[in-house]
């Protein structure tokens, strides 16, 4: 009994309710070019493996890549680049 006393406590609690309205602004990011041209250079230049490559706003790319060594680890090397 007291558990259909609950549940209707509950959905005469929950009619009346609303969510409040979240206003989310649109976001909109310009983008004057990518960084596929850079970070394809930088691996051809190094031979390495492309990690990541981001762009930095200023026209310039940062590019992280892989450098395999010689039977040990591999160096992690990340250069900024013109687009």
């Amino acid at each position: 009994m007291s558990s259909a006393l609950t549940i209707a406590a509950l959905a005469a609690g929950l009619a009346g309710f609303s969510p409040p309205a979240v206003n989310m602004p649109a976001v909109v990011f310009r983008v004057a070019g990518d960084c596929s041209a850079a970070a394809a250079q930088v691996v051809a230049q190094t031979g390495g493996e492309l990690l990541s490559a981001q762009p930095t706003g200023d026209g310039q790319c940062v590019v992280t890549v892989l450098i395999p060594g010689n039977g040990g680890r591999p160096k992690k090397v990340t250069v900024k680049v013109p687009m």
